[in-house]
């Protein structure tokens, strides 16, 4: 998002040219049941339109310019543009966003060859990624936080998740050797600034969420 508009088809393009490793998305379910892409309930702050999104049909959030022109995307039209070049990570933004998501991820396996390992399911609701794990125990998932809990990684390990995502101003040596040791990756967001990425480099982070991944 760092050279095109957030959560748009150009910005998941322009991430593929830079050959990332992964791209990371975010999904709520609308009026009318399609997964959407898009970062906030409202849709205020990247588009033209004004109101939450679980308010509006998918015809209206298509009509919105969610900048430089670009639509709100569907999650299966990222899909089908990623294809498999970059593993796709889900943030599960939405109440009920786990049970289709696992449905559209199940038939992407089933009828397009794609694999588990070409997902990673993540979000701050580790309620919604609990659900999600017994619909799809099969695909990894990633437990997003804020600060550092009491127990550093365990509440991860408890999860059976694969990754923790935890925000850059919290990280510390002491959380990774933690999350490490119970082997689980430690993903970091969001990092920017190339002072930040060396000290993730030496932190020993597994990887990096960045609106600038050339930087990296």
């Amino acid at each position: 998002m760092g050279y095109a508009p957030e959560n748009t088809l150009q910005s998941f393009r322009k991430a593929l040219t830079l050959g990332v490793d992964m791209v990371e998305l975010d999904v709520y379910i609308c009026k009318t049941g399609e997964l959407v892409v898009i970062h906030d309930d409202k849709v205020d702050r990247t588009t033209n339109g004004h109101g939450y999104v679980i308010e509006k049909t998918y015809q209206e959030l298509r009509s919105l310019n969610a900048g430089a022109g670009e639509n709100i995307p569907s999650l299966q039209e990222v899909f089908d543009l990623i294809d498999r070049k970059a593993i796709i990570n889900i943030e599960l933004k939405g109440l009920g966003t786990a049970k289709p998501v696992s449905e559209l991820i199940t038939w992407y396996i089933n009828n397009k060859n794609w694999e588990s390992t070409d997902f990673l399911v993540s979000s701050f609701n580790h309620y919604e990624l609990k659900a999600f794990r017994r619909l799809n125990p099969k695909i990894p998932i990633g437990a997003l936080i804020t600060g550092i809990p009491i127990g550093y990684a365990k509440f991860a390990e408890q999860l059976n998740a694969y990754s923790i995502n935890p925000c850059i101003e919290f990280i510390t040596k002491e959380f990774v050797d933690d999350a490490h040791a119970r082997n689980i990756k430690v993903f970091v967001w969001t990092v920017n600034d190339q002072d930040d990425i060396e000290r993730m480099k030496r932190l020993d982070v597994d990887g990096m969420f960045s609106n600038f991944p050339d930087r990296l």
